[in-house]
């Protein structure tokens, strides 16, 4: 492994563990592939940790753009740019996912509620959705356009149980992921759920949002025992959202953060990594 892989894995290991286990799934040719994918995303993801005001931020993610657009050596001697742009040029990855998933990821710097659930389910699309796409078109790019719709659901399922378990820090910056039209018929709004204890429709909400991960969950699980065994990998962050999901009804994501032990984590991947997912 050369030593630019070695950081882009340790990056990965660093700030998203349950997809650098996912990645060790995958055949020994493609991990570094599925690393820089990975990498890119935490990069993306955690940039509001790391850049307090949102005009810095939008600056950091055209940076991004510009160098996922100019491809080649641009970005050179970042490791996680260097490589993904290696990724996207090996495997003929589409760069307007890329351009989507930097768009979308305009909403996290601000504090702007989001409105619709379908404006949700396009972030997730965006986002999660499209992360799976592309690491399934890195591992089958024949197969993986099949399951574009089965990706879709799983992404939603997944980043909507992220969501979920970020829950605290959001409400502690006073973002809402919550869409405002789940608030209202749960009896809350925006300012009040980040407020306090949330109000009394807090609970309802969440309750909401745990339904709707579920339901994009179900819907995954009704397909995904057709997945070929070389995509399973792609699909292998949603194995954990079922356990996530039923930890979070007995607890309260708004205050703590629901966490499976590294043992189950692992147990529940290597099952679905070897076994797939049976037919319903």
């Amino acid at each position: 492994m050369s030593e630019n892989a070695k950081i882009v894995m340790d990056a990965v290991r660093a700030a998203d563990h349950d997809r650098y286990l996912t990645a060790l799934y995958a055949p020994a040719d493609k991990r570094d592939a599925l690393f820089s994918l990975y990498a890119f995303n935490a990069e993306i993801a955690g940039i509001r940790d790391r850049i307090h005001e949102p005009l810095p931020g939008e600056v950091r993610l055209q940076w991004w753009r510009d160098v996922i657009a100019a491809g080649g050596e641009a970005g050179a001697g970042h490791p996680v740019a260097d490589s993904l742009n290696t990724t996207i040029a090996a495997f003929k990855l589409p760069k307007s996912a890329f351009d989507n998933m930097l768009e979308a990821r305009i909403f996290d710097l601000y504090d702007d509620p989001m409105p619709l659930r379908t404006d949700l389910e396009g972030y997730c699309g965006e986002t999660a959705a499209a992360l799976i796409q592309l690491a399934a078109m890195v591992l089958d790019p024949v197969e993986a356009p099949r399951f574009a719709e089965l990706a879709g659901r799983a992404g939603c399922a997944q980043a909507i149980t992220g969501l979920l378990l970020l829950l605290p820090l959001h409400r502690k910056r006073g973002q809402c992921f919550v869409p405002v039209d789940i608030l209202a018929a749960a009896g809350s709004s925006p300012e009040e759920f980040v407020a306090g204890d949330g109000g009394p429709g807090a609970k309802r909400a969440v309750a909401a949002m745990i339904a709707l991960a579920r339901d994009h969950l179900s819907a995954f699980e009704q397909g995904a025992s057709a997945l070929p065994v070389l995509l399973r990998p792609a699909f292998l962050p949603v194995a954990l959202s079922r356990a996530y999901l039923t930890k979070m009804e007995s607890g309260s994501p708004l205050d703590g953060v629901a966490r499976l032990s590294a043992l189950r984590r692992h147990w529940l991947l290597l099952r679905r990594a070897s076994k797939g997912w049976p037919a319903l």
